[in-house]
């Protein structure tokens, strides 16, 4: 007897070779325009789908879980994080929830990485001298950024990405510095020659760059509030390719604006994908530096991820344990 194909639907367009995989495995359902999915959509998907197949965008919350059909048995993410869906009410429905961690560590370092040396040495600035302006010529005062060889990075969140960024950082002669809620192993330590912060306020107020790597959890909504982004140093730099909730936004629009701190790389926003009129004049003026959620954009990471989401329907379809299960003690 052959057994009736599951049915999987995806929120979002993902690279061919993914798609065609997946309705060789399943019956998919796919979102060949990439229009994202309303909550009404959503709700639809839930109510037929077997397998759901969300991203970053979609909100999964107890509300539209309250409506799932009785058929969905998994939510197998298209994402490193599940902050995204209501872990807890998922397990309280039987639903089992799955995530793509660790396929994105090195993509997402490098681009941490090139944002600390666009704001210090003004490269976004620059590149828009010549196309958009008459260029007279080299001076020796004029775009003067920040030398980083030397400065002090402090890393927030010490995971794979945190420790990705720090071997780059170490090859370009920064001094490591971190915040983690645990401090790593010795050897570790040792090797990225990293000195460990237990009071994240006392490792701000004497950073020279700060980056945050951690995930984005209850616990760390608005880690850098207005409070903490207070300790920083005028000519300190922040950098986010986490996740936009970590930063209390408007206080730190606030203190771009005042010329508290010296500048920022944002590739996150608190409330993505609309991102603030005063960050957007902010960036003309040459105050920060935006980009629009691109960190992990490879076109290996994304088959990656896929790939991961792959093995984890096809192994929970099996009647397997999934090698990615999130679980909410996990978080």
């Amino acid at each position: 007897m052959v057994r009736k194909k599951p049915l999987v639907v995806l929120t979002r367009k993902l690279p061919d070779v993914i798609e065609t995989r997946m309705c060789e495995l399943f019956n998919t359902q796919l979102n060949l325009d990439d229009t994202p999915m309303d909550k009404e959509a959503l709700a639809k998907a839930l109510a037929t789908a077997d397998v759901l197949v969300p991203t970053v965008t979609d909100r999964i919350d107890a509300e539209l879980l309250a409506v799932a059909g009785p058929q969905l048995q998994l939510i197998a993410n298209f994402g490193n994080g599940v902050d995204n869906i209501d872990v807890n009410a998922a397990l309280e429905r039987g639903l089992t929830v799955t995530n793509t961690p660790g396929v994105l560590t090195e993509d997402t370092a490098d681009m941490t990485m090139a944002l600390i040396l666009a704001v210090a040495r003004r490269l976004v600035e620059g590149s828009r001298i010549i196309p958009e302006s008459e260029w007279d010529g080299w001076s020796p005062t004029w775009m003067l950024g920040r030398r980083i060889t030397g400065k002090r990075l402090g890393i927030i969140g010490m995971g794979r990405i945190g420790q990705a960024l720090a071997r780059r950082a170490k090859a370009f002669g920064l001094q490591i510095h971190y915040h983690n809620r645990r401090k790593v192993a010795a050897q570790v330590e040792e090797t990225l020659e990293a000195t460990y912060w237990d009071s994240l306020d006392q490792m701000l107020a004497r950073m020279d760059i700060v980056s945050i790597n951690c995930p984005h959890t209850p616990a760390t909504y608005h880690l850098l509030s207005a409070r903490r982004l207070s300790h920083l140093q005028p000519h300190s730099i922040l950098v986010n390719t986490a996740r936009g909730e970590l930063i209390d936004e408007a206080a730190l629009t606030r203190m771009l604006e005042a010329g508290q701190i010296a500048g920022a790389g944002l590739d996150v926003f608190e409330h993505e994908p609309a991102v603030s009129t005063k960050l957007i004049r902010l960036a003309k003026a040459g105050k920060v530096t935006l980009l629009p959620h691109m960190g992990s954009a490879t076109t290996e990471g994304r088959i990656d991820m896929g790939e991961k989401v792959l093995i984890n329907i096809k192994t929970f379809m099996d009647g397997h344990r999934p090698p990615d299960r999130v679980l909410p003690g996990m978080l």
